[in-house]
């Protein structure tokens, strides 16, 4: 979020060059890319899951994104929010847990548990069977609302009460369920927590550390001090919208939900046949180092970020044809993302005579899940990577006055658009998220390599009986529902 508040220091002057962040070597070009840096050190992107406002499935999000749909709404009590449909339904005896262990355990770790198993799932992995390898989970998770709950309620502590509550220990479910022996981290950096998490398990990977990754972000609303909270510092739009890069932009509106990813090493991902969503070339985090308060974004910093994860990746800056924004639609964030965007790549489209570098931000369609935005982000330019399509970013109508998008050689991206690119280049994005304390977060993203596609098997004919299979008769019916959805889709067998 990096929202703009609090008082200025006296001579700081956010972004000059004398301002904040000009201590030692703030002003040095990042070092030279690394030998190992380049194809072995590629991440790929082999499966996906998402719990997220109209959409609980990738394909039902990437459906709400092509149709630019806005899942905001104002709620009973008069707030504006982004709600995940049913955050309290969880199937405790699949995962191993009695109903009292569940009922203590903050849903956002339940949440976790099913994103896990169902990314990896998506990835053709039975779970199970990773018992005992170096699999490692990192989760962004950056609210503990459930345990707000608790306490208000006076209720009395009991076994479950520690280890349910602490948020530390949402990753470590996962691991501990599955018997996963690689890293088991939560990250908590405020807004940017899951995108540098990503960023950290890519690193665990490349390190050798890991050998797959579960990687995710959670993030539900429940306790009404944290929405006033947020509220009292002025970071919530009063209209309940994100008017990203707009003139209207007053703030965000708060979103729930989660995603995860599956992420293993390019190299063997090809050799083990897996379908690769996109590639993850790597990233960068920094931290803004002092500014004007310790919440307002700054300028020189997000260069800086940018300038790093595009030299680290051996990334033409002019080759970054699309970026998910940080994008909350605040008054001050939204001019400073604009202005680094447009001094490091912006520039550089320009110089290379080829069209504005497209923006846009999915807080728009289901608004700010804070500590899961970066995962959330992610996941929508993966998908845009992947399916080579550009959805429109929503609620822009005028431009921000201190966005001058001409000169920065932007482009908001507001329809629904083919990715178009020059024959033999790869499709490549970024993705941006910054948090309240001033870690920000980049992601470099590129097409997937063009593998030789195998013959098509021979589809048997007749009736072909498929087994559905439930740890109860709830997750069955559950199954069944799924599995006949599917039957009935375009992409369901015919």
């Amino acid at each position: 979020m990096n929202a703009e508040f609090g008082v200025k220091r006296n001579g700081d002057d956010n972004g000059g060059e004398a301002g904040a962040g000009g201590g030692a070597g703030s002003g040095s070009e990042p070092g030279p890319v690394h030998p190992s840096d380049g194809d072995t050190a590629a991440i790929a992107v082999v499966g996906m899951s998402c719990r997220l406002p109209g959409a609980g499935t990738v394909d039902e999000f990437w459906e709400l994104l092509r149709a630019g749909r806005n899942e905001v709404t104002r709620l009973p009590d008069g707030t504006w929010r982004a709600a995940l449909a049913d955050h309290a339904g969880f199937d405790a005896d699949f995962f191993d847990m009695s109903p009292h262990q569940a009922a203590a355990t903050d849903p956002q770790h339940r949440l976790v548990l099913e994103l896990g198993w169902e990314a990896l799932e998506s990835a053709g992995i039975a779970p199970r069977r990773l018992a005992g390898s170096a699999t490692g989970v990192f989760v962004g998770i950056a609210s503990d609302d459930y345990a707000t709950l608790v306490h208000r309620a006076g209720s009395e502590s009991g076994v479950h009460t520690a280890t349910g509550l602490h948020r530390a220990l949402a990753p470590n479910r996962l691991s501990y369920f599955l018997g996963l022996r690689g890293p088991s981290i939560a990250v908590d950096t405020a807004q940017s927590s899951s995108l540098v998490a990503v960023h950290l398990a890519c690193e665990s990977l490349r390190r050798g550390e890991s050998t797959l990754a579960v990687v995710g972000g959670v993030h539900l609303v429940m306790a009404d001090e944290s929405t006033t909270a947020m509220e009292r510092i002025g970071a919530l739009s009063p209209d309940g919208q994100c008017h990203t890069f707009d003139a209207r932009a007053n703030g965000y509106v708060r979103g729930e939900g989660g995603a995860a990813l599956v992420l293993k090493p390019l190299s063997r991902a090809i050799e083990d046949g897996d379908r690769v969503h996109c590639v993850i070339r790597g990233g960068a985090v920094n931290n803004d180092g002092g500014g004007d308060s310790l919440t307002t974004p700054h300028r020189r910093a997000q260069e800086e970020l940018l300038r790093a994860a595009y030299t680290r990746t051996g990334t033409r800056p002019e080759d970054v044809r699309y970026v998910e924004l940080h994008g909350t639609g605040t008054r001050a964030g939204d001019p400073v993302e604009a202005a680094a965007l447009g001094a490091v790549l912006g520039t550089a489209r320009a110089e290379a005579g080829v069209a504005p570098l497209a923006v846009g931000s999915v807080k728009t369609n289901v608004g700010h899940l804070e500590g899961a935005a970066g995962i959330v982000g992610l996941l929508k330019a993966a998908l845009c990577v992947r399916e080579g399509m550009l959805p429109p970013s929503l609620n822009y109508r005028t431009p921000h006055p201190d966005i001058p998008l001409g000169q920065l050689h932007l482009d908001v991206q507001t329809a629904l658009e083919p990715w178009t690119e020059e024959p033999g280049r790869r499709r490549v994005a970024g993705v941006s998220s910054f948090g309240m304390g001033g870690t920000n977060a980049h992601v470099v993203l590129e097409q997937a390599p063009s593998l030789e596609a195998e013959p098509e098997p021979k589809q048997p004919g007749g009736t072909v009986p498929v087994v559905v299979s439930g740890a109860s008769v709830k997750a069955l019916e559950a199954g069944l529902g799924r599995l006949s959805a599917l039957v009935g889709s375009d992409d369901g067998p015919g």
